[in-house]
């Protein structure tokens, strides 16, 4: 079943959640690069895109990318895009990726805990830009 993608609109946000495994880590502490986030938020920014334009679009850049805490295998992640301005062809976004759940090895292998509140763990504004729709005559 298909439907129509709904018109962008400031506000609109689409939010993935994500655990991290342990193949991800690259550094000492099991922590996962700083690219591992953008990435992510590749991929809220592509489903925002398919509901408002009906097509995946295209990243044209980033900004002001805050690193804030550590993300580490075995964290549960959640992930959201949200517009921010609407453009003729361009989709201005705030991101974020909230740490949500992080293991915890003190009290067992595989112990974990929710984290209330999530931690930040990054942050970023992004454009993206999609295709013009040709209008039939």
């Amino acid at each position: 079943m298909t439907s129509a993608a709904a018109p962008a609109k400031v506000g609109m946000s689409v939010t993935h959640r994500r655990y991290v495994p342990a193949s991800h880590a690259h550094y000492a502490g099991d922590l996962v690069d700083g690219a591992y986030s953008l990435g992510l938020f590749g991929d809220v920014a592509t489903e925002l895109c398919i509901r408002t334009d009906g097509d995946e679009g295209l990243f044209a850049s980033y900004s002001d990318v805050q690193f804030l805490a550590p993300v580490r295998a075995g964290d549960c992640l959640e992930i959201t895009a949200t517009l921010t301005r609407v453009g003729r062809r361009s989709r201005e976004m705030a991101f974020s990726v909230l740490v949500t759940a992080r293991g915890n090895p003190h009290r067992g292998e595989s112990a974990a805990d929710a984290l209330d509140p999530p931690v930040p763990a990054t942050t970023a504004q992004g454009v993206v830009v999609v295709p013009t729709i040709e209008q039939s005559t």
